[in-house]
């Protein structure tokens, strides 16, 4: 099979590589589409190591269809639409314990240690299979919109610390796809107003089309006051790894707020807040990494449901043996969201 490989840090290979074969309790997928993310070309630069194998398949966000099931399985067969919940947890660790598997000590991820999704074939491992890592649809759901199900989960686990109640008025800043989920999550559990905030006029068309007020970052504080007759937005979400936006959405968020640092910011940059926005206001702060399995299953479930708009999402789509163009395109901020269909 063809395979894209991260052979060290600055430089990948579209390599042969055996068609895996799976083994007792293993389930083999056949993929069907992997979506791009940001987070791969850190991963490719050597700006993120953490956890990262050289030799690895890329390929965080999934979809595909079982093309064999090892001996032992059971729940799964040949022809079942699914994508992988990538977070390997250990289940007995001190954080998996407190109910964060998704933050364990000893995780282990898909196109991170674990070969991912950007090949004809991906093997999910058999302790992947029986922890209930391998969501299966219950609907057919276009396999460029399911593979979104791992960065929608990820969002439905940040939504679910900062929470949008009836009535609220979201601001996100940033509008890639992220921001883009985000917008739809807040829209679905009932925000009267959304406000999203990017430089790029491109990047804030998408969300316009989706009902939010798109402005640019030095109109957020006025169209936020605009909107709550100057008291300030109920939940802000930073959608954009820039770490002088902390500071800023704690400036946008009124008395008693929610404020979630959904991006991930460089390794090692800190921010400089005013503390007494946290004091007198009374704010919430949360952060957002990675998800639990319950949360994949509810982004399927979405996705299944038509919900959240993937097709305004997904915008281009790539062969596999042009991945390297693919993520030439993510860098170049193509569209919104680059897939890679083999």
């Amino acid at each position: 099979m063809r395979a894209l490989v991260l052979v060290e840090p600055g430089q990948i290979e579209l390599q042969q590589r055996p068609d895996p074969q799976p083994g007792p309790g293993e389930v083999l997928l056949k993929v069907e589409a992997t979506t791009l993310c940001g987070t791969d070309l850190r991963i490719i630069s050597g700006a993120k190591t953490a956890g990262v194998r050289p030799g690895v398949i890329m390929g965080h966000e999934i979809a595909g269809r079982i093309a064999a099931v090892g001996d032992g399985v059971s729940g799964y067969h040949v022809g079942q639409q699914a994508t992988p919940s990538i977070v390997l947890s250990c289940n007995h660790c001190r954080v998996c314990l407190l109910g964060l598997e998704h933050l364990c000590e000893n995780l282990r991820l898909f196109g991170y240690e674990l070969d991912g999704g950007l090949a004809d074939y991906c093997l999910i491992p058999a302790r992947a299979v029986a922890q209930g890592n391998l969501v299966t649809t219950r609907v057919e759901v276009p396999p460029t919109h399911l593979a979104l199900a791992e960065p929608l989960s990820c969002c439905i686990n940040a939504l679910n610390q900062y929470r949008v109640h009836p009535g609220d008025v979201v601001a996100i800043l940033g509008a890639g796809p992220i921001g883009l989920l985000h917008l739809q999550l807040a829209q679905a559990s009932g925000a009267s107003q959304v406000i999203v905030s990017n430089r790029s006029v491109a990047r804030r068309e998408p969300a316009s089309a989706l009902g939010a007020l798109a402005v640019g970052p030095d109109e957020v504080k006025q169209a936020v006051a605009d909107a709550t007759g100057g008291l300030g937005a109920d939940v802000v979400v930073v959608c954009i790894g820039d770490p002088a936006l902390a500071s800023v959405a704690l400036d946008l968020a009124r008395p008693g707020g929610r404020v979630s640092y959904f991006a991930g910011f460089p390794k090692g940059s800190t921010a400089e807040v005013d503390v007494n926005l946290l004091h007198y206001k009374e704010l919430e702060v949360t952060g957002g990494s990675n998800a639990r399995r319950r949360d994949v299953q509810a982004a399927v479930r979405l996705l299944e449901s038509g919900a959240v708009n993937a097709a305004a999402i997904v915008t281009h789509t790539f062969a596999l043996d042009d991945a390297g163009a693919a993520y030439d395109a993510v860098r170049d901020r193509l569209g919104v969201k680059i897939a890679v269909t083999p």
